[in-house]
């Protein structure tokens, strides 16, 4: 089988690799339906996080189960799954408190960008559909492995209530589908960061009621003018740099919430600020396996629809073009078909 390999910054192949097979009995192999280019993938892709060995890549996934191991019993071969990009066993205590993805037995999944892939802790980690979904679903049910669940958990975080003034910071897949998120449930006033033509169309069709371009000191001088010196009630921090942490906790008014869901890189907070911000700070790696049901539900209902994030469809060989067109910025998310 060949695979997605990162061999250093901007240095992909795609490669002979080892067939993925039962290890342990609580494992599952799938054949991969769909796949993608994350982009937290992009930070060791530029360089900006270390890859000290050739590195296998891809964490978000759906497919046909085709094996599973003695001990799996929530799913079996010929379903349709999804699964988290964070595994979870959905026993231990973390999980039963709804915190999947800080599992005691957690794994981070690896090698997703490939035709085949093996999941360790089957039974809580994937979630399988009723039937198998129409293939113009797929891309939407692909976004549920982590995109869109991490939208989700970012508007979950923020306290997102109906009638809300909601900001977002990151105009990216995950900033988008936050937007949409938001949209769900029942923010009244939805203002997307972004510099960026087609993703302010985009942000605007998932529900932003306003578009602010300005970053750092400034747009936190234009979303306290916007809201009359106040600030947003919930902001969703959706990149992981200095600069949108900063914003993010400047543009709350005193009492909101920020979800804060962008993997930092080289953040750090003043504790004095934050201390006299006073605003609740909540997020981390998005416990996608909680909301998997019902966002499931929400994209076979035809009531979301998140595949419109990716805007560039490639087969599965010409993944480091994918890589490539998100690094340039010339495509928010890379879809990748085996």
């Amino acid at each position: 089988m060949k695979g997605t390999v990162l061999y250093g910054p901007r240095d992909v192949r795609f490669e002979e690799r080892d067939d993925p097979k039962i290890i342990k009995p609580t494992d599952a192999v799938i054949r991969i339906s769909a796949t993608c280019v994350c982009g937290s993938d992009l930070w060791p892709y530029r360089g900006l996080q270390p890859v000290n060995e050739p590195t296998p890549m891809g964490h978000e996934y759906c497919g046909i189960v085709e094996e599973v191991g003695s001990a799996v019993r929530s799913v079996k071969p010929g379903q349709f799954v999804i699964g988290s990009f964070a595994t979870s066993d959905n026993t231990c205590p973390h999980c039963q408190a709804g915190y999947q993805s800080s599992c005691v037995d957690r794994e981070w999944m690896l090698r997703a960008q490939a035709p085949v892939l093996r999941v360790p802790h089957a039974d809580g980690t994937l979630v399988a559909t009723r039937d198998l979904p129409a293939k113009e679903m797929i891309p939407s049910l692909l976004t549920l492995s982590d995109v869109m669940g991490t939208g989700w958990f970012a508007a979950v975080a923020a306290n997102v209530k109906p009638g809300s003034t909601v900001m977002v910071v990151g105009d990216g897949a995950v900033g988008l589908l936050g937007v949409l998120s938001a949209k769900q449930m029942g923010a009244e006033r939805i203002i997307a960061m972004s510099r960026h033509e087609k993703r302010q169309r985009l942000a605007r069709e998932f529900g932003a009621t306003d578009i602010v371009t300005e970053r750092g000191d400034e747009g936190v001088a234009r979303i306290k003018e916007m809201t009359k010196g106040i600030g947003a009630d919930s902001v969703l921090e959706c990149v992981g740099t200095q600069e949108s942490m900063m914003q993010a906790i400047r543009s709350t008014r005193p009492g909101g919430y920020i979800g804060c869901v962008g993997v930092p890189h080289g953040v750090e907070l003043n504790g004095q600020e934050l201390f006299f911000a006073h605003v609740h700070l909540h997020g981390g790696p998005a416990p996608v396996r909680r909301f998997l049901p019902d966002l499931i539900g929400l994209v076979l209902k035809g009531k979301i629809n998140p595949g419109k994030v990716f805007d560039l469809t490639l087969p599965l060989d010409q993944v480091a073009e994918g890589y490539r067109a998100m690094d340039e910025r010339g495509a928010i998310k890379t879809l990748l078909r085996p």
